[in-house]
């Protein structure tokens, strides 16, 4: 293994490899009270640096290709507790407190509030089917 490599998954210095898919990363968002996972988004350098400056979670939406501090329209911010940093350094986890609703743009049909996580279905392993 490289001195170089070696350093990335091993080391101690912060180097996130931003230009391995183009300039984004995954960000994953976590409570971090509970580990529920609340939503996946892509990061590149301008929204980890937002991130790390305003203490929310910050993506770059990739529909409007723009900056996109989760809660700033919508109420429900993700305040920052801890980012964790893969092995590699081309993935991230926000490990956040959820400060409104929930984290997910769509709306839960009974009370119309955001809902707390997006991935609140699964695939039923019989028919392949959402539950």
């Amino acid at each position: 293994m490289s001195d170089s490599k070696k350093e990335i998954e091993e080391g101690t210095t912060l180097n996130i490899n931003f230009e391995k898919r183009g300039g984004l990363i995954p960000g994953v968002a976590q409570d971090a009270k509970d580990g529920t996972i609340l939503m996946l988004g892509y990061v590149n350098q301008e929204a980890f640096d937002e991130t790390l400056k305003v203490g929310m979670a910050t993506f770059w939406s990739t529909s409007r290709n723009e900056l996109w501090t989760k809660g700033k329209t919508s109420g429900d911010y993700l305040k920052l507790v801890n980012i964790l940093v893969d092995c590699d350094q081309d993935a991230i986890v926000y490990q956040v407190e959820p400060q409104g609703a929930g984290a997910c743009h769509t709306k839960d049909p009974v009370t119309g509030s955001a809902r707390r996580t997006c991935f609140y279905r699964s695939v039923n392993m019989e028919t392949g089917g959402l539950e």
